[in-house]
C-alpha cells in the first residue's frame, strides 16, 4: 500500500511557546488512522501545518506523494477537511452554503451532496443561524465529502451528533474508504477509535508517544483490582504478576475483590500520563 501521509521530523514552535517537536508517522492508503491526545497535546498544530495553513519549522510532510509546502494547491484538492468548529455566514440557507462550497472547488457536486443531505437529514432550505450544533455539524460534513476526495482529515467530528448520526457518519467513511479513501481521525472519544480505527498516534505535550495498531495498544496484561483489604477500600491498577498479587495478599483480611480488565480509557490514559522512553532510556 502506498503511503498517503509521510511526516518527518516536524516541529514548529509558537515563539517561546511549545508548538510541536520531532513528530514523524505515515498513514497508509486505505487507513482509518486515530489521531488522538489532551487538549494542546499539538494534534491541530500538526494538522494545519499539513494543510498549509501555518508554516513549521522544519521537517518534511508529503502527501499523496506530495510536498505539503511545493504542492499545496494540488494536495488540498484531494482532501476533505472538517474542522472542530467550522463557521458558515449566517444569514445563508444550507443548500447555498454547500453549493458554495463545491464552487470553490470548481466542481458540481450537486448528486453527492444530495445523497449525503438525505442521509445525515439534512434540511437544506433553513438557514445556517437556524441549526442546533448538530446541524451546523452535518452540514460541514457535507461540505467536506461532496466531492469525494482521496483523503478525509476530520477534527472532532461526532461531537454534537446524536447517537444515530454518529452511526450514519462512520458508516459513509467506511463506504467513502472501501471505494479507495483514506481518513485521519482527530478525536477524543476512545470508542470510536477501538470501533473504527485500523491505527492511531497518541500525542502529548507536543510530542509523539506512540504510533501502533489499536488492538496491539488496547492488548494489555494489566488488571484493574477492587478490593476490601484491612477494611479499607482499594482501586487500582497492576501491571505485575497476579500470582505476586496473591502473595502480597497473605494475611491479610480481604472482605471483598474484583480483578477485571481495565477500560479502554485507563489503557489510553497510560500514554498520556507516562513519561515514554526510548531503548537507551532516553525520553521520547
Amino acid at each position: 500500500m502506498e503511503k498517503v501521509i509521510e511526516i518527518n521530523h516536524l516541529t514548529k514552535h509558537y515563539g517561546k511557546y511549545r508548538g510541536v517537536s520531532d513528530v514523524s508517522f505515515c498513514v497508509q492508503e486505505g487507513d482509518i488512522f486515530g489521531f488522538l491526545g489532551p487538549n494542546g497535546a499539538g494534534k491541530s498544530t500538526t494538522i494545519r501545518s499539513m494543510l498549509g495553513l501555518i508554516q513549521y519549522d522544519s521537517g518534511s510532510i508529503r502527501i499523496l506523494g506530495k510536498d505539503s509546502k511545493k504542492e499545496k494547491e494540488e494536495i488540498l484538492k484531494e482532501i476533505g477537511y472538517m474542522p472542530s468548529e467550522a463557521m458558515f455566514y449566517p444569514s445563508m440557507k444550507v443548500k447555498d452554503v454547500i453549493r458554495m462550497a463545491a464552487e470553490v472547488r470548481k466542481q458540481d457536486c450537486t448528486e453527492e451532496a444530495g445523497k449525503l443531505c438525505e442521509r445525515l437529514k439534512v434540511d437544506e432550505n433553513k438557514k445556517i443561524n437556524e441549526l442546533s450544533l448538530g446541524n451546523r455539524k452535518k452540514v460541514s460534513i457535507v461540505c467536506a465529502m461532496q466531492h469525494k476526495p482521496k483523503l478525509f482529515i476530520f477534527d472532532e467530528p461526532t461531537s454534537g451528533l446524536d447517537p444515530l448520526m454518529q452511526t450514519e457518519f462512520f458508516e459513509l467513511i467506511g463506504e467513502y474508504v472501501k471505494a479507495g479513501a483514506t481518513c485521519m481521525l482527530s478525536t477524543h472519544v476512545l470508542s470510536e477509535v477501538k470501533r473504527y480505527c485500523n491505527r492511531v498516534a497518541i500525542m502529548k505535550e507536543g510530542r509523539l508517544q506512540c504510533v501502533d495498531e489499536v488492538a496491539h495498544i488496547t492488548k494489555t496484561s494489566a488488571k484493574r483490582v477492587r478490593m476490601v483489604r484491612d477494611g479499607k477500600a482499594e482501586d487500582f491498577i497492576y501491571e505485575g504478576n497476579l500470582n505476586e498479587l496473591y502473595k502480597e495478599l497473605e494475611g491479610h483480611d480481604i472482605m471483598d475483590i474484583l480483578i477485571e480488565e481495565p477500560s479502554l480509557d485507563e489503557i489510553f490514559m497510560r500514554f498520556y500520563k507516562e513519561e515514554r522512553r526510548d531503548s537507551d532510556g532516553n525520553s521520547l
